[in-house]
């Protein structure tokens, strides 16, 4: 009996799952062998969620989509690299800086999936031996072949001759007019061209050419006073916002905890008291899944954060207490927050101060603590920031 062949699909982003093109691409590979897919990086996460597909990919490993590429070197027969960029040419850019990270990079066939929904979308080998299975995949998915491009290092390192500073260059590709630049989750600047570089001098960025710095921004890349170093060449950057498209069905967990108690964190409860782990989530709201776990409620810091936070934490059926400024980028289609939750509006600046303050004042330094009352807690929050509150705002 002949053995069904192996595929292991990586998927990147949500979009290419907000579309519905995951769920065609796996029953169509499923004619083919036997098929493993898992989630490439973690912004994707929420869409397989809002899609029904937890059980299908794998979405626990939060791996980068080259390393997760490389797990499935020892096991698969072949990989396929899944992704919707905005354009053809994004997503082929985006295909090969995967394939130059891979250390091995002939192991296996690869080949890269591109927009397969589209009119433009393509079929990438993105090593010599994928090509052999390209005309079989194509006729299988009905999506033409397309030749890969040679990588190109977005990273160059210059030298001043006059000063002798080394500055450390870094391209972003695939940008339009007037978004969002992210530099680790963080949104450091607006681009006012299609050819963006960013600059930085010893972990310090310094210039953003084509495009405006947000110097909020930067302070909170560089950890304020802290003033922390950012390694510009292996740090996560890109364009645009976190997710571009809408869910089709975001649901919330019913099932988690925190659905009963979301009830005692909005106050319609008083009197019961109710304990639970709190998590601070401050500016790092990419990490929101990852960070969360065990919560019954999220301290969430930043205009941002809050919005993509309160989005995914939608999902999982966990309130949060928003500490914002009014200082948004809208980075998130249409963002969700659980009920129960409430977010402050501050005035300007003091989103960062308060946050600050609640995790010296009232978690001790740490990013999480266990409370034996959790409306106590949020009356604490609400006592800190009460002189800098202009809104409050119930869900």
């Amino acid at each position: 009996m002949k053995m069904k062949m192996k595929i292991s699909l990586v998927i990147h982003g949500p979009e290419v799952i907000d579309s519905g093109e995951t769920k065609i691409v796996l029953e169509k590979l499923s004619c083919l062998g036997e098929v493993k897919a898992e989630l490439g990086g973690t912004m994707g996460k929420t869409a397989v969620i809002d899609a029904g597909l937890e059980g299908i990919i794998d979405t626990g490993r939060h791996l980068k989509p080259s390393v997760c590429i490389e797990s499935f070197f020892e096991t698969a027969d072949l990989i396929c690299l899944l992704n919707r960029g905005k354009t053809l040419e994004t997503g082929k850019i985006f295909g090969a800086k995967v394939a130059a990270r891979l250390k091995d990079p002939e192991k296996k066939p690869l080949v890269q999936i591109e927009s397969p929904g589209c009119s433009c979308g393509k079929l990438i080998p993105l090593n010599k031996k994928a090509e052999s299975f390209i005309e079989k995949l194509s006729e299988t998915l009905r999506v033409p072949a397309e030749n890969p491009l040679i990588f190109h290092n977005p990273v160059s390192i210059e030298t001043c001759e006059k000063t002798g500073i080394t500055r450390i260059i870094r391209e972003i590709s695939g940008v339009l007019q007037g978004e969002n630049i992210f530099v680790n989750g963080i949104v450091i600047g607006k681009a006012s061209s299609s050819k963006i570089r960013i600059i930085s001098e010893k972990g310090f960025i310094t210039a953003i050419e084509g495009g405006e710095i947000k110097e909020h921004g930067l302070e909170k890349l560089h950890n304020y006073e802290k003033r922390d170093p950012v390694d510009l060449a292996g740090a996560w950057i890109k364009s645009g916002d976190i997710r571009r498209s809408s869910p089709s069905r975001p649901d919330v967990r019913e099932q988690n905890s925190s659905a009963v108690k979301s009830y005692f964190i909005s106050g319609d409860r008083a009197g019961s008291i109710i304990p639970g782990k709190v998590v601070l989530i401050d500016h790092e709201a990419e990490k929101s899944y990852e960070l969360s776990a065990g919560a019954e409620l999220v301290v969430t810091v930043g205009d941002d954060t809050t919005a993509i936070a309160g989005d995914v934490l939608y999902r999982l059926g966990i309130p949060i207490i928003g500490i914002t400024d009014g200082d948004c980028d809208n980075v998130t289609c249409e963002p969700k927050t659980f009920s129960g939750s409430i977010i402050l509006r501050l005035e300007p600046g003091n989103d960062d101060i308060v946050g600050m303050r609640i995790k010296k004042e009232l978690l001790k330094g740490q990013n999480s603590a266990v409370f034996e009352d959790l409306l106590a807690f949020k009356e604490e929050v609400l006592k800190l920031a009460e002189p800098s509150i202009e809104a409050v705002f119930k869900y």
